[in-house]
């Protein structure tokens, strides 16, 4: 099941960054996550907006994303290529999982096309197994964005097909 993130569960979800965050160094992208980032602050921020989200199973919650509807300042431009559509989207940021299941991206972006028609996401450079499930997942590479900090995301969208 996923559902609006309360903030009572705000631990847990730390623990599940934590451990994405120790995922990526072992599979060689030792910077995308560096620091505390995401921090508390970054959290709650989401939930007060409601756009942060747990999965959950009867047991526990095993992962979290963030979906935001609206521009997006950092896709403003795109390096090296260009969006398809300027149509309405919402964007995945911050998905993690605690490891327990598998296709937690799959599952997310179920969720979001329940929602949005049109989907944008990036991730670092370094990090090839979030590149393999966004491709797997429909979506294409449309060129280089740049976050607040000013470091570059590899930028990827996905349109539902007219019938």
């Amino acid at each position: 099941m996923i559902r609006l993130a309360k903030q009572e569960e705000l631990g847990r979800m730390l623990e599940i960054y934590d451990g994405a965050k120790a995922y990526m160094i072992k599979t060689g992208n030792p910077t995308q996550w560096n620091g505390a980032y995401p921090d508390e602050e970054t959290l709650m921020k989401d939930i007060q907006k409601e756009q942060l989200f747990v999965m959950e199973d009867s047991e526990t919650i095993y992962g979290c994303f963030a979906l935001i509807g609206g521009e997006d300042p950092t896709y403003a431009v795109v390096e090296g290529g260009n969006w398809k559509s300027d149509s309405p989207y919402g964007t995945i940021h911050r998905i993690a999982s605690d490891g327990s299941k598998r296709a937690v991206f799959k599952e997310c972006i179920e969720y979001a096309r329940e929602t949005y028609n049109h989907l944008r996401v990036d991730t670092h450079e370094d990090n090839g197994p979030m590149q393999k499930v966004i491709l797997e997942n429909g979506f294409t590479y449309q060129g280089i964005i740049y976050i607040e900090d000013g470091t570059p995301r590899l930028a990827y969208e996905w349109i539902e097909e007219a019938i």
